[in-house]
């Protein structure tokens, strides 16, 4: 996507740099602490910072940045460790924590005024350089950091891991295939994937246990001419399949009923919708909404964007042939712009996850069909790289997947809309992920739910534009059938990474590293079984060892045994 939050974002504070120069610079005090089980908090204040202007620290000795020297004493068992900044409301600060080896393991960048939240969970011992990045820095800041015990999860499920299948285009079909999006058609059982203007109906067939895909390009007429950013939903109840291409503050849309067999123009979006990075959901309506479906469509449809300062989401109450206007769901004040995939639940209850509210993850939440909403935040997350994602089980359950601050993959569970969280894991522990990208959920019966992302031991800013980077990227699944409690992860590509180097989340300030965009998917069929759309960047040669191809091929990996997101079809 144009992510354009993501180089605009800094721009409107850079006038007042010039304004810092009377004001003396300072450094952390004191410089230095502890935290451990018999003293877990410590604090400590820094700024002013002048004419020291750093977007970035990159390393624990940057002398443009306040930098505070904290020791940890790991505990026996779980726990973890908050750090957390707190600038005064004009100013603007970023927080990097460097491992005692100098990697960076964690990172948060709001807007100004706005706290800074990093997580480490079960960091080794040793000291961390904690450092404050001054944008418009005036003022002092406090910081604080916290060591929590935790209680450790219970363990997995003894039943064999789930396997999956991976399959593959024939050449020529879905090459430009970054952040790809699928859907399935229940009633029909057909797979729909939209790869840059083409969009794909895939029929899989299990053939006595040796499945095969079918590829066919059904591409739309409007929808196959040009685009900005590209996006399909497939109500999977109704069979629906929207497709759309960001154009400006609209977009090219149409709709099929026949998996792709024939298409319908739409309006494309509501009045005064974003510029970027639009998403397209839908759903039964909310019973108290004042407004509902006015034609023989069952289900609201709602086309979501955003502005920089702020994102829309306008409603359809014709089936996605038209949408009202576009109405503010936060502002710059409460979130950055860029947001997730719009989620409906069955009872109507409207998500839009964001990765960084006030240096924690949130979900702007609507329960009136999309007239209004309240960003309800994830206590304990920190903001991350990756556009977090919600999946909704059939009684409302919510689970969120998201990127934490330190590049790890967390997901967390509400029964109350997200008013409250519980849960809250870090699901690639087990291989010792340091870093991810894209993070996807999906959820079925209450207790079921499955988080596909792109995951990497290699610590570091494994998401940052260097294409020298020493990270080998795989496919990974988590799975839950006890409602979060624990989680079964498997690594669905062991011996065919999706990347090797880094993948570069920073928006259109990154170079030809930018090979597969901002996202993926992830959706469930009619029997329960996990489909997660994809884009392959290591192909060839690559596979085997070499240099990385920077490729954006088709892929969907579909889940083959093990326990389903519907227990009726285990």
């Amino acid at each position: 996507m144009t992510n354009i939050a993501r180089v605009a974002g800094k721009v409107l504070a850079t006038a007042a740099v010039v304004a810092l120069a009377a004001h003396p610079a300072q450094a952390a005090s004191p410089a230095a602490g502890t935290v451990s089980s018999a003293s877990p908090q410590t604090s400590w204040t820094g700024g002013p910072k002048l004419l020291s202007v750093a977007t970035t620290c990159g390393t624990p000795s940057n002398s443009k940045c306040d930098n505070y020297k904290l020791s940890i004493v790991p505990p026996a068992g779980s726990f973890r460790v908050e750090i957390v900044l707190t600038p005064q409301a004009t100013d603007d600060y970023d927080l990097e924590v460097f491992d005692p080896s100098g990697a960076l393991v964690g990172t948060s960048g709001n807007g100004t005024g706005a706290a800074e939240k990093v997580v480490l969970n079960n960091p080794v011992g040793g000291t961390y350089t904690v450092s404050a990045a001054p944008f418009v820095a005036p003022h002092a800041y406090s910081a604080t950091a916290k060591l929590t015990l935790q209680a450790p999860p219970p363990p997995p499920p003894s039943d064999p891991p789930p396997t999956y299948n991976v399959f593959a285009p024939p050449a020529g079909v879905g090459t430009g295939a970054g952040e790809p999006s699928i859907g399935v058609n229940e009633n029909t059982g057909t797979a729909m994937y939209v790869a840059g203007l083409q969009t794909l109906r895939v029929e899989i067939q299990d053939n006595g246990g040796v499945p095969t895909a079918t590829w066919t390009d059904v591409s739309a007429p409007l929808t196959s001419l040009i685009t900005l950013d590209p996006i399909l939903f497939t109500d999977q109840q109704t069979g629906r399949t929207f497709v759309s291409q960001l154009l400006g503050t609209t977009s090219l849309m149409e709709y099929s009923d026949d998996d792709g067999a024939t298409w319908n123009p739409s309006q494309g979006g509501g009045i005064a919708s974003g510029i970027d990075h639009q998403t397209v959901g839908g759903g039964p309506p909310a019973p108290g909404g004042l407004i509902g479906p006015l034609t023989s469509y069952p289900h609201m449809v709602y086309y979501c964007s955003q502005n920089i300062a702020l994102a829309q989401c306008a409603a359809s109450v014709t089936g996605g042939l038209t949408f009202g206007p576009a109405v503010p769901i936060y502002n710059l004040t409460q979130c950055g712009g860029l947001h997730g995939h719009v989620k409906v639940a069955p009872d109507g209850t409207v998500y839009v996850p964001n990765k960084s509210c006030g240096g924690e993850q949130a979900a702007a939440v609507s329960s009136d069909n999309g007239l209004t909403w309240t960003v309800r935040k994830v206590p304990g997350s920190s903001a991350g790289t990756s556009d977090p994602s919600i999946g909704v089980a059939t009684d409302g359950t919510v689970y969120f997947g998201f990127s934490g601050g330190d590049g790890h993959a967390y997901i967390a569970v509400s029964h109350d809309e997200g008013q409250t969280w519980t849960n809250l894991q870090d699901v690639g522990a087990s291989f010792g992920i340091q870093n991810i990208a894209f993070p996807e959920v999906v959820a079925g019966d209450p207790d079921r739910a499955a988080f596909a992302f792109l995951g990497t031991t290699a610590a570091g800013n494994a998401t940052g534009d260097d294409p020298s980077f020493p990270a080998v990227w795989h496919l990974y699944v988590a799975h839950t059938y006890n409602g979060g409690a624990s989680w079964v992860t498997v690594d669905v590509t062991p011996t065919d990474p999706v990347q090797r180097s880094t993948i570069c989340t920073a928006g259109t300030s990154c170079g030809t590293t930018r090979n597969l965009l901002d996202f993926m998917d992830v959706t469930v069929d009619g029997q329960g079984r996990v489909l997660v759309g994809y884009a392959d960047g290591c192909v060839g040669s690559c596979v085997s060892g070499g240099a990385n191809t920077f490729a954006s091929d088709a892929r969907i990996a579909r889940q083959a045994s093990g326990k389903r997101l519907y227990a009726a079809f285990d």
